[in-house]
Formats: structure tokens, C-alpha cells, sequence
């Protein structure tokens, strides 16, 4: 009797082990499968129920961020399609999926996720602020016509215009300008887009908002 006891436990411990095994298994062979754009292997998970949302713990990454950052586009549509896929997750420093393509340039995928109705405006730092830094005046403007607010201001109230102007970007900043950004702004240390621009040595921007503030009577 005790030995049949003994054995009934130890097969209950194993059964309780498996999903876990199971589970295990599952998550590896997914992230893998993101990363190498593998559509098969996810869409295979994905009909056995994975939740496209479960995340990796080193950045928080789901299957879609990770898919956005390695520029794993076939498996990107899949997921963006997938039943219950959150295209606003936040990973661990609170980017987005669309917060990560507009940084990359990823045109495709700003346009899918915009597509989706992802979030164009937020608390903090936002996909227009990234666009900026990147320089792409197309997704600037891609996310201007989703009324992405042009003054966003980020924790130190960075604008995205400020973003531009440090990077160099003077094609970014015309466009900001004329959405109806202020490069009157200061941030949180008292630098205004000129400064910025100042800083990082664009002198051609310097010149060119200085130029516009004088004309409309700010400076």
C-alpha cells in the first residue's frame, strides 16, 4: 500500500511538471522564432493558444517589439494580426512597438501599427519624439497626420523639434515648424531648440529658426 502511495505521488509530481516543461520549451522556440522571422514556428504556437503578448525578460520585449526591433517583418504581420496581440505593450523602459519602428525608420511597420490604431500620443517620451531624433521627416509627417501632438514634451519636457535640431535634422524641424511646433520652448535646463542646435554644432538650423522666430516677432 505504501508503495503504490509513493508511486501515485511521484506521478502526480511529474504530471504537474510537464506543462511547466512544456511551457518552457514553447517560450524559447518562440523568441527564437521572432528573432530568425520564422512565420511557421509562430503561427504554429500561436494556434496552440501562446499569448502573443508573453514577454522576455531582458528588455521586456513581446513577440511584436522584438519583431520591430530585429526587423522581422514577416513575422511582424503575423503577429499584428493575431488574435489579442497588444500593439501598445510597453516593455521594461515603456517604449512601444511604434516607438521603436519611428526610431529604426521602419516605414512598413509605422504605417501597419498606425494602421492598427497604436498610440501616436502619450505621457513621456513618444514615437514623434523618436521619429525626430531619427530623422525621418516621412514618418514625422506620418505621425503628424495622426494628430501627434508636434510640442510632446518628454519627463525633462524635451520637445521632438529639440530632438531634430540636435540631430541635425533641418528638413524634421521645417516640418515641425510648419505642424505649428514653438521653438520658443525650453526644457527642464533651459535649452530651446536653437540651443540645441547651438550644441551639436548645426549651425544651418541655428540660422534657419532664428530666422523664422525674428520674422514672426518672438525673438
Amino acid at each position: 500500500m505504501r508503495r503504490c502511495s509513493l508511486q501515485l505521488l511521484v506521478a502526480i509530481s511529474l504530471a504537474a511538471s510537464l506543462p511547466m516543461q512544456a511551457y518552457a520549451g514553447a517560450y524559447d522556440d518562440y523568441f527564437q522564432a521572432v528573432k530568425a522571422d520564422d512565420v511557421a514556428v509562430v503561427t504554429s504556437l500561436l494556434q496552440r493558444g501562446f499569448d502573443p503578448n508573453t514577454v522576455e525578460p531582458e528588455r521586456g520585449d513581446s513577440g511584436l517589439v522584438l519583431a520591430v526591433r530585429e526587423k522581422a517583418m514577416k513575422v511582424f504581420a503575423v503577429l499584428l494580426q493575431a488574435r489579442g496581440t497588444d500593439v501598445d505593450l510597453k516593455i521594461n523602459n515603456g517604449d512601444t512597438a511604434l516607438m521603436i519602428a519611428a526610431y529604426t525608420a521602419n516605414k512598413q511597420a509605422v504605417a501597419a501599427l498606425l494602421a492598427k490604431d497604436a498610440a501616436v500620443n502619450r505621457s513621456g517620451w513618444t514615437p514623434l519624439h523618436y521619429a525626430a531624433a531619427s530623422g525621418d521627416d516621412d514618418i514625422v509627417k506620418m505621425l503628424l497626420d495622426k494628430a501627434a501632438i508636434p510640442d510632446a514634451p518628454s519627463p525633462n519636457k524635451t520637445t521632438p523639434m529639440m530632438m531634430a535640431a540636435r540631430g541635425g535634422h533641418i528638413y524634421v524641424v521645417k516640418t515641425l515648424l510648419d505642424a505649428g511646433a514653438d521653438a520658443t520652448l525650453k526644457n527642464d535646463a533651459g535649452m530651446t531648440a536653437i540651443d540645441f542646435a547651438r550644441q551639436s554644432g548645426n549651425q544651418d538650423i541655428v540660422e534657419g529658426l532664428t530666422y523664422r522666430l525674428k520674422k514672426a516677432g518672438k525673438l
